[in-house]
């Protein structure tokens, strides 16, 4: 599927899940100072894909790369083994793999002993997202480790003139991750990306059973919203898969970082008969918008 819908879909599906810590690694200490960055989810997640390393697929073109780094604990210097870090990406004709059964350019792995990772796969290409927007080159990376808060993010490349155009990438917490591709030292051309990891609230998964199910609009005007659980977490549908909520606190979970600088909160009423819940919105410079929605029975 080509991204056309990538604009029409963006406003349920374009936010940053988490906040994660970022640190550099210069090729032979690491640098930096844990700076929290994140990016986009997209609209095109897909979970489950399959654990691998090598995403190239013979008699498919593109230029080759390897994507390496490390993955380290909140103290920024202690490695975290076996987590898990998804890839996706389009192929060299800017098409993402929605559907099949291949997950063609999309993986799992894990960190070994040393906290590193590394994927071979082909470079991305930009490509039209609809409306003349036109999407740099990126990886889409998430980092899911056991008590810390799951990564979501986008790297992008070093001299790609469609970087200053577009609203995520030429954002100022996106400027640690624009990467140089160098020469590894088997010759292979590679990007570097390590990052630190951070804590945040959690819910046991049986609270987190009462809350999904399907939503309808109390004033019977708009579309039902489905929430379902994943990993641990809450996530609202979308037409691939869906948008993680961070949990807050009293029954609220929170969408943050959509491009705009708006972010959303989903808030539920515990003592409602009806499963009440309301969907705030709260765009820079506007108005809070609000939506109550009750759950079917």
């Amino acid at each position: 599927m080509k991204r056309r819908q990538f604009i029409q879909s963006s406003a349920l599906s374009v936010v940053a899940v988490s906040s994660f810590g970022f640190i550099q690694f210069d090729g032979k200490k690491i640098i930096g100072d844990c700076e929290t960055t994140t990016d986009i989810l997209g609209p095109f997640y897909r979970p489950n894909s399959p654990v691998r390393t090598n995403l190239t697929i013979p008699g498919k073109t593109g230029f080759p790369i390897q994507l390496k780094g490390l993955v380290l604990n909140q103290d920024c210097t202690t490695p975290y083994k076996n987590d898990k870090v998804e890839l996706w990406h389009c192929d060299a004709d800017g098409v993402y793999d929605n559907a099949t059964p291949a997950y063609d350019y999309r993986a799992t792995g894990f960190t070994n002993e040393k906290g590193e990772y590394a994927f071979k796969t082909i470079l991305p290409v930009p490509y039209d997202a609809g409306g003349g927007m036109i999407r740099p080159a990126h990886f889409h990376l998430m980092i899911t480790a056991d008590g810390y808060q799951t990564l979501v993010t986008q790297l992008y490349f070093s001299g790609d003139k469609n970087i200053e155009k577009d609203a995520w990438a030429s954002a100022d917490v996106a400027k640690n991750r624009i990467l140089d591709v160098s020469k590894g030292t088997n010759g292979s051309n590679t990007m570097v990306f390590n990052a630190g990891l951070a804590k945040q609230l959690s819910m046991e998964n049986a609270s987190l059973d009462k809350l999904i199910g399907t939503y309808v609009p109390e004033d019977g005007s708009g579309s039902e919203v489905e929430l379902f659980q994943s990993a641990g977490k809450l996530w609202r549908r979308n037409e691939v898969f869906g948008n993680s909520y961070d949990y807050l606190r009293e029954n609220t979970f929170e969408y943050p970082g959509l491009h705009d600088g708006s972010y959303m909160r989903i808030h539920f009423e515990p003592k409602s008969a009806h499963g009440k819940m309301t969907i705030h919105t709260f765009p820079p410079g506007s108005e809070i918008q609000t939506k109550t929605f009750i759950k079917k029975t």
